[in-house]
C-alpha cells in the first residue's frame, strides 16, 4: 500500500466561546482529504484541553467544515481556508481503513425500503498532528452579572448558577436580518420571553440592512443581556445582500451553543418553543425537529397552513417530494449543532436559491429523521415580497424532479401517473430518459382523457416516440407517482386512494 502524502489545511478565527481567544490551527492530516464523509481521531497533543479533529466536508461542494471538540463543550466549527494539499487530491480514500455503513436511523418511516437511500460511510480515524497557537487576545471571558442566566434561572425556581462567558449557551437562536425593521421589537420581545431555564444566546447577522434594524437590534441587546441572554452581532454593510444562506452560515458560526433554533426576523415564538423543541431533539439527535404555525394573516395560505400543521408523523418522510417544499417549515427548525455540522452549510447561491429546501434534502440523504411539536409554536408571517416568494416554481421544480428520481424512481422497475392532464404530463417530460421508461401508463378519472387512450411526448427524440396508455385509475397497477393537489378536489382523491387500500411510501408518493 502506498503511503499517502501528508496534507496541510490552515484556518483561522475567534473562538472565544472554548475559551481560546483568536486562534490560528495548522492540522496536518497523513492521508488525503476525501470528497464525503468524516474524518475524526485523538490528537498528539492536547492543547487548551481539545480533545478531537474531525473534518466534515459536503457530499456536492467543494466546501466544508473542520471542527474542535473540547469535553463539556460544544463543537468548534471554522471554514477551511487552505485549498492546497501537498498531494493535490480531492478524491476519495483508497487506502484508508475500513469503511462501516452507518446505523439505520431510528427515526419514524426512515426503515422504508422504497425511500431509504445507502447508507452513509464512516471511515476510522487517521492519524493527525495538531498545533495551536493563541493570540495575545485570547484571554478567559468575563462572568455575566447578577442578572444573567443564574440569576434569571433562580428567579424561575431553577438552576441559580452562574455561566461564564467561556461557557457556551445550551441553544443558540439563528438570527438572519434584512430590512427588518417594522416586525423586530416583536421577534425580539418573543426571544425574551421565553420560558426555557437552560442558557441561551441570540446570534444575530445583519445581511446589508438599509433600515433602522441595527438601532433596534442594539436597543434590546441590552434588554436581553440584562436578563441573562447573550446577544452576539456581526454583519456587513456592503451595498448588497449575499442571501440568506449566507446570513444563516454566519449567525451559526458566531454562535456557540449545543442547538440551534432558527428564527425569521419577521415571525414571533411562543414562550414555549425553545423549551419544548430542546426537549425533543434531545431525544432525537439526528433529526429536524419542527412544529405546528399559526400564520399571519389568517387565511393567507389556508391549504399550505393546514398541510404544515396536519400531517402525520411517517408523512413527514413520505410528503418530502411535494410543491409545499420542506415537511417542517425552516422559521420552525430546531436541531443539534454537530448535526447541523454534519449536514451543512447552507448553500449561499443568494436570491433565487432554496437553501431550506437543498439543506433539508441533504439532510434526507444522510439518514436525518423529521419530527413536529404538535402544538402552534410560531406565529409564521407571510409577505408577498420576502426572499421565499423570489424563488422561481420552475427552480423548485427541478430540484423535486431529482431528488423524486433519486430517493424513490431509482426503486422501482415501473410505475404509474396519476393524472393525464397538465401536471402528470410536465413530470413525464421532466423525467430522465431512463425514468421515463418506466412509466407504464397515466391513470386519471377525467371520461374525456381516458377515452383518449394514450399520451404521445411529440417533442421527444426517441423513435419511435412512445404511446403512453390512459387507464382509468381502478385499472391501473402500483406504484402511483399522484399528480393531482391534495386537498383541492373536495375529498374525492383521498376516497379514491382509500378505496384502493394502498400505503403511501410504498404503493403511492404525492407529488403535486
Amino acid at each position: 500500500m502506498t503511503t499517502p502524502a501528508l496534507s496541510t489545511v490552515v484556518c483561522s478565527g475567534h473562538f472565544g466561546h472554548l475559551g481560546l481567544g483568536s486562534v490560528s490551527l495548522c492540522l496536518t492530516v497523513n492521508r488525503p482529504r476525501p470528497q464525503a464523509g468524516e474524518l475524526s481521531g485523538p490528537t498528539d497533543t492536547t492543547p487548551a484541553g481539545i480533545s478531537h479533529i474531525l473534518w466534515t466536508q459536503h457530499p456536492t461542494k467543494k466546501a466544508g467544515h473542520w471542527a474542535l471538540e473540547k469535553p463539556g463543550y460544544p463543537s468548534l466549527h471554522c471554514r477551511d481556508l487552505g485549498d492546497e494539499w501537498s498531494d493535490g487530491s480531492r478524491s476519495a480514500l483508497s487506502d484508508g481503513g475500513p469503511l462501516h455503513p452507518r446505523p439505520t436511523s431510528s427515526e419514524p418511516g426512515m426503515d422504508h425500503p422504497d425511500l431509504s437511500g445507502e447508507p452513509t460511510l464512516i471511515l476510522d480515524p487517521p492519524t493527525i498532528d495538531v498545533s495551536l497557537h493563541q493570540s495575545e487576545a485570547a484571554r478567559s471571558r468575563p462572568r455575566l452579572p447578577a442578572s444573567g442566566p443564574g440569576a434569571r434561572a433562580a428567579d424561575r425556581g431553577g438552576r441559580g448558577d452562574q455561566r461564564s462567558e467561556a461557557m457556551p449557551a445550551q441553544v443558540s437562536v439563528i438570527l438572519p436580518v434584512h430590512d427588518a425593521e417594522p416586525w423586530l421589537d416583536e421577534c425580539l420581545r418573543s426571544v425574551l420571553q421565553q420560558d426555557f431555564q437552560g442558557s441561551m444566546e441570540l446570534s444575530v447577522f445583519n445581511d446589508a440592512s438599509k433600515d433602522k434594524s441595527m438601532t433596534i437590534i442594539e436597543k434590546w441587546k441590552a434588554k436581553l443581556e440584562g436578563s441573562g441572554i447573550l446577544v452576539v452581532i456581526g454583519g456587513h454593510n456592503c451595498p448588497s445582500p449575499r442571501g440568506v444562506g449566507y446570513s444563516k452560515n454566519q449567525a451559526i458560526a458566531q454562535s456557540s451553543g449545543s442547538y440551534l433554533c432558527f428564527l425569521d426576523s419577521d415571525d414571533v415564538m411562543m414562550p414555549q418553543r425553545i423549551r419544548l423543541q430542546h426537549e425533543a431533539a434531545v431525544r432525537h439527535p439526528t433529526s429536524i425537529i419542527g412544529c405546528q404555525v399559526r400564520r399571519e394573516p389568517p387565511n393567507s395560505t389556508e391549504r399550505y397552513t393546514r398541510w404544515i400543521n396536519q400531517l402525520a408523523p411517517d408523512q413527514l418522510l413520505t410528503q418530502v417530494f411535494t410543491s409545499h417544499g420542506p415537511t417542517v417549515v425552516m422559521p420552525t427548525w430546531f436541531c443539534s449543532r454537530a448535526w447541523f455540522s454534519h449536514v451543512g452549510p447552507f448553500d449561499e447561491g443568494g436570491r433565487g436559491v432554496p437553501e431550506d429546501l437543498l439543506f433539508f434534502y441533504d439532510h434526507l440523504r444522510r439518514g436525518g429523521g423529521v419530527v413536529r411539536v404538535d402544538q402552534s409554536l410560531l406565529l409564521y408571517r407571510f409577505r408577498p415580497g420576502s426572499a421565499t416568494q423570489a424563488i422561481l416554481e420552475s427552480t423548485i421544480w427541478t430540484h423535486r424532479v431529482c431528488f423524486l428520481e433519486e430517493r424513490a424512481l431509482r426503486h422501482w422497475a415501473s410505475f404509474t401517473i396519476w393524472n393525464a392532464g397538465r401536471q402528470g404530463r410536465r413530470l413525464y417530460r421532466s423525467l430522465s430518459k431512463g425514468a421515463r421508461r418506466k412509466v407504464v401508463a397515466f391513470c386519471d378519472v377525467d371520461e374525456k382523457k381516458i377515452k383518449k387512450g394514450f399520451y404521445c411526448y411529440e417533442e421527444s427524440q426517441e423513435r419511435p416516440k412512445s404511446r403512453v396508455p390512459i387507464l382509468h385509475f381502478r385499472a391501473a397497477r402500483p406504484p402511483f407517482v399522484i399528480c393531482v393537489k391534495l386537498d383541492l378536489t373536495g375529498g374525492a382523491l383521498e376516497d379514491n386512494l382509500r378505496s384502493l387500500h394502498l400505503q403511501e411510501g410504498r404503493d403511492f408518493l404525492h407529488f403535486s
